[in-house]
């Protein structure tokens, strides 16, 4: 196999990635046959798991969308996943080409490509990081440098809680980056649930997971926690398809088989 660009030295491309499989559901380009054969092997299991990710993602197009021309300038996205297909930067800079954002994953692999694919842009970066260890990702080189956190930033925690298990407390994970961050921020949340799943859905979620930790699916009161004492905006926290919709046609006669709830919140 000929290895593009994008693929650093050192990433072994005869295994598949959860990551590049996660890049595959979402119409990305930035995977190889052995990720697409465990993609279809998924897609076997259950069929509407490509549509449960296509809608993690979609929405953050559009929470991004928003932000943008709310005026933030500046993006950390944890548990990023490979940057590609209209992911943060792509679609904050086209808004406004100064708009700065760190990408956080804990997956060496996402980390590895991501930096292939973002070099020659000084305005966004990735770093090695875990989730759940929130003073190392603050306390990092890159954010320091890109990010101000005595202006209004927007944490993007889009479907990483799931993969953080209660022993490693993952709402004081958030507490903390919420903390440091200035009035006028904002925080965007989407996590996987339980709630109204068939069993085989929660299965496919359990296997379609970015990382190797198990996926914990989590109730809508437990979710909606994590936002603390924020603005919860409109439409609330709700199924990912049914957050600002595009188009009203976009939400689907069935928006909780999406599998997981989705919301924006802003700090006064």
């Amino acid at each position: 196999m000929t290895r593009p660009s994008w693929a650093p030295e050192g990433i072994d491309l005869d295994r598949p990635s959860a990551s590049r499989v996660y890049d595959y559901f979402v119409g990305g380009m930035h995977n190889f046959e052995i990720d697409r054969e465990l993609a279809r092997m998924i897609e076997q299991f259950t069929p509407n798991v490509a549509e449960t990710m296509r809608a993690n993602r979609d929405m953050l197009r559009r929470v991004v969308r928003y932000l943008t021309d709310a005026g933030i300038d500046q993006f950390l996205d944890l548990g990023s996943g490979i940057p590609t297909v209209g992911n943060v930067h792509e679609v904050a800079q086209a808004r406004n080409p100064e708009a700065r954002v760190v990408y956080v994953d804990i997956d060496p692999v996402a980390v590895a490509h991501s930096q292939a694919i973002l070099a020659g842009n000084d305005r966004a970066i990735v770093i090695a990081g875990d989730v759940a260890d929130p003073e190392a990702i603050l306390s990092d080189p890159g954010t320091k440098d890109l990010l101000d956190f005595n202006r209004p930033v927007a944490v993007l925690l889009l479907g990483v809680l799931h993969f953080v298990p209660d022993s490693a407390d993952p709402a004081a994970a958030v507490s903390r980056l919420l903390e440091v961050a200035a009035p006028g921020s904002y925080v965007s949340i989407t996590h996987a649930t339980a709630d109204g799943q068939p069993a085989e859905v929660l299965e496919a979620q359990k296997l379609s997971g970015r990382t190797s930790t198990e996926i914990v699916l989590r109730g809508k009161d437990e979710i909606a926690g994590y936002f603390q004492d924020w603005t919860l905006l409109e439409p609330g926290l709700v199924h990912l398809p049914l957050w600002r919709p595009d188009n009203p046609e976009d939400v689907g006669a069935n928006p909780e088989a999406s599998g997981a709830y989705g919301g924006l919140a802003q700090k006064g």
